[in-house]
């Protein structure tokens, strides 16, 4: 190919706090009911202030510090002016020039590192809806004012796999920090992807899109895929690309026109005049870095060196971590047992890979979501160390585990009972 794609990321994601970013109204994402979690502040009715919410900051700042960002010691808000219905102000409370994370990076494979630009804090708008064959439309409130963490990479990124790895990571990280759940289908995390198409060696950028709408990973894969399609084939053509808006059309695979770009002097930034500038000392910063948990990069390393496990059941107990807790309180049981060793692990991780899940399914229940069987790890332990044992054949375990999910028994009393002891 004649051309190289240069693609940047611009994510929202709504952290999980257990109010609003400048008020105490409920931050709920799962609120059905319209306009149920909003006040006058949130709504800006005219003489209310603001207040900084610090769990907000707390969880922004830590994400920070996971992603290798420097953690500003003085930063402020801004007001970013423009006006949209489901905007109650008429500008939205953001940061410009003093963000309160910059740089940073994120590494996605072997030598694949995604450098990043800024993490900052703003509030999020409402949501507007669109009732089919209606001639107006709905505003609901209840997310205006959520707080909303924007992180923007660096134009690193070539491919839509890349894309899908990083955003992939990113997610992981967010749940195990627990700042938030990042589900794209219920927006709480959001995609805009900016790209352009240059010759190959071209020292110059190409002319930049941007494409919105994209509401899950693999969207953000397809869309980037589509783009780079597109705009290569203009450019060979001797066509010029217009700097735009597009949106994702998820149905026809392709991705359609919105409008021209604004610059950041359309939205004439200037200090928010009602929140106080925020400053912090290393020792304050070093305090939230030290509490950080376990990430999905050192429990991959431990979960290779500690059990001796295969990359792709190591993945698996990564991605659902529930799963890979419930495996961890399992091997406890095993090693009580006297079963140490890291073959004995092998075994047991392919036992719970294989048979637990399907049983879940059944039950309409994902692979996190444990807590809705009746078996303990301890049983699931004990059933293990039959198996390895081979006191039952490997038709009888998929039994035992049935029984086991509907009545919470213990293999052992399940097994004599049932007469499925291996003779």
């Amino acid at each position: 190919m004649q051309y190289e794609p240069t693609i940047g990321l611009e994510i929202h994601v709504e952290l999980k706090t257990k109010t609003k970013m400048f008020c105490n109204c409920l931050n709920d994402p799962n609120e059905r009911h319209p306009n149920v979690n909003i006040c006058e502040i949130c709504l800006a009715h005219p003489g209310t202030l603001p207040a900084i919410n610090k769990e907000a900051i707390t969880k922004l700042i830590q994400v920070g510090l996971v992603l290798n960002s420097e953690v500003a010691e003085f930063s402020k808000f801004d007001r970013k002016n423009y006006f949209y219905p489901d905007l109650p102000k008429g500008y939205q409370i953001s940061q410009y020039d003093l963000p309160l994370c910059k740089n940073g990076w994120l590494d996605i494979g072997n030598s694949e590192r995604v450098n990043l630009e800024r993490i900052h804090l703003e509030e999020d708008t409402g949501r507007l809806i669109h009732p089919e064959g209606a001639k107006h439309t709905l505003v609901d409130f209840n997310r205006a004012g959520i707080p909303l963490r924007e992180l923007v990479t660096k134009p690193d990124l070539k491919s839509g796999k890349e894309i899908e790895k990083f955003v992939k990571e990113l997610q992981l990280i967010l749940r195990y920090l627990d700042a938030s759940d990042a589900d794209m289908e219920k927006g709480q995390m959001r995609i805009e992807v900016n790209i352009s198409v240059k010759k190959k060696g071209a020292k110059e950028l190409g002319t930049k899109v941007e494409i919105k709408n994209i509401n899950s990973v693999k969207a953000a894969s397809a869309a980037v895929d589509f783009e780079i399609k597109r705009q290569t084939e203009k450019l060979e053509k001797g066509e010029k690309i217009v700097q735009e808006t597009r949106g994702w059309d998820e149905n026809r695979n392709e991705t359609f026109s919105q409008r021209t770009k604004e610059g950041s002097a359309d939205y004439r930034y200037f200090p928010e005049p009602d929140l106080p500038p925020m400053k912090f000392t290393k020792d304050e910063i070093e305090e939230l870095r030290l509490g950080l948990p376990e990430l999905p990069a050192q429990r991959r390393k431990r979960f290779k060196k500690q059990y001796g496990l295969t990359d792709a059941q190591i993945e698996i107990f990564t991605t659902a971590k529930n799963f890979g807790d419930y495996f961890e309180q399992m091997t406890s049981e095993l090693d009580a047992k006297g079963n140490k060793s890291k073959e004995g692990y092998n075994k047991a991780a392919n036992l719970l890979i294989n048979e637990l899940p399907p049983l879940l399914n059944m039950k309409g229940l994902e692979i996190n979501e444990l807590e809705g069987i009746k078996i303990t790890p301890e049983a699931f332990a004990e059933l293990a160390f039959i198996a390895t044992q081979k006191l039952v054949t490997s038709t009888s375990i998929g039994a035992v585990l049935k029984e086991m999910v509907e009545t919470g028994l213990h293999p052992e009393q399940i097994i004599k009972e049932k007469n499925l002891g291996q003779v």
